[in-house]
């Protein structure tokens, strides 16, 4: 298995050294799986459902929704696969479209953030003009380009694990494929699937978050030149939901860079943990924060409940 470059699977690793308890901590895996789809769906039947919700922050929220989904769904086989049924074999085929979903969904989540603070940059900096700037079309098109810049960025680097010859051992260390995972296996030249990354991470998440903090700024200075504290008080709250989901995304991000370039002394098991924390946290807490924070959404699962209630 270590020798042949012509091996047609890789082997995914659940907790090393726990394999005995991996039925056990498949357990809250489970839950945290079937709460995120409950709840990202949730919202997204919601927006569609209730008409007083068809306005571009929500659209922008039920991109946010819709692409937590899919980076779950993307994850979640192969590790209740590894935890629940140790089966730990993946297809090459199967493990670099893995991967390419994988990282195409969390830089399409950094755009969904990056365009939920321009839309609140307009609802608070230039009100009478939010409906004239923030149309039906504009908001398709910024969707449209979020998911083309997450899509096609991410192409680059995946194609040439295609064609890479894998002569190393083919075990991978998570239970889930991720392009830096597999590039250490290769047996060829890597720099460019080493330098292409960090440039692409850079421009997408550290970019994306440098915007996200500026457009803040300028909120923050407009909502203090707010006479009326109520009103004052009003503005910040429509931002609360997108901030501390900004925060949740990228304080994890920050979290799991920083294990992977400083925590080389750093036990395996705390590497595994933070990027699980990196996939699962933000599609756990993203529905309930603006289910918490937001009285609109309140109202609308209030009213999709009773309704269903009332219908049954």
């Amino acid at each position: 298995m270590s020798s042949a470059g012509s091996s047609s699977f890789f082997l995914l690793t659940g907790f090393p050294g726990l394999e005995a308890a991996h039925h056990w901590i498949s357990t809250p895996f489970i839950f945290v799986y079937i709460s995120v789809i409950l709840g990202n769906g949730t919202l997204l039947l919601l927006i569609k459902a209730d008409h007083s919700l068809h306005e571009p922050m929500y659209y922008f929220l039920a991109m946010l929704a819709a692409t937590d989904l899919g980076l779950t769904l993307t994850t979640m086989p192969t590790v209740l696969e590894v935890l629940w049924l140790d089966h730990r074999e993946i297809g090459n085929a199967a493990c670099f479209s893995q991967a390419y979903f994988i990282h195409s969904l969390s830089f399409v989540e950094s755009g969904v953030l990056l365009a939920m603070s321009y839309d609140r940059f307009i609802a608070i900096c230039n009100p009478l003009r939010y409906n004239s700037i923030l149309t039906n079309t504009r908001v398709v098109k910024i969707g449209l380009g979020v998911l083309m810049r997450g899509f096609v960025s991410v192409v680059p680097p995946i194609s040439p694990l295609y064609f890479f010859p894998y002569c190393h051992s083919h075990v991978l260390s998570h239970a889930f494929c991720l392009h830096q995972d597999v590039i250490k296996l290769a047996c060829a030249d890597i720099s460019f699937n080493r330098i292409y990354p960090v440039v692409l991470v850079v421009l997408i998440f550290v970019l994306d978050s440098l915007i996200i903090l500026i457009s803040y700024v300028w909120i923050l200075k407009n909502v203090l030149s707010i006479a009326s504290k109520e009103e004052r008080a009003k503005a910040l709250n429509t931002c609360v939901s997108h901030i501390c989901c900004v925060l949740v995304f990228y304080v994890t991000v920050i979290g799991l860079s920083l294990i992977h370039r400083f925590g080389k002394k750093v036990p395996h098991i705390v590497h595994l943990i933070m990027s699980y924390v990196y996939f699962l946290f933000p599609p756990l807490m993203n529905p309930i924060i603006y289910s918490v924070k937001t009285k609109q959404i309140q109202s609308g699962i209030l009213h999709l409940f009773t309704t269903h209630r009332a219908r049954a």
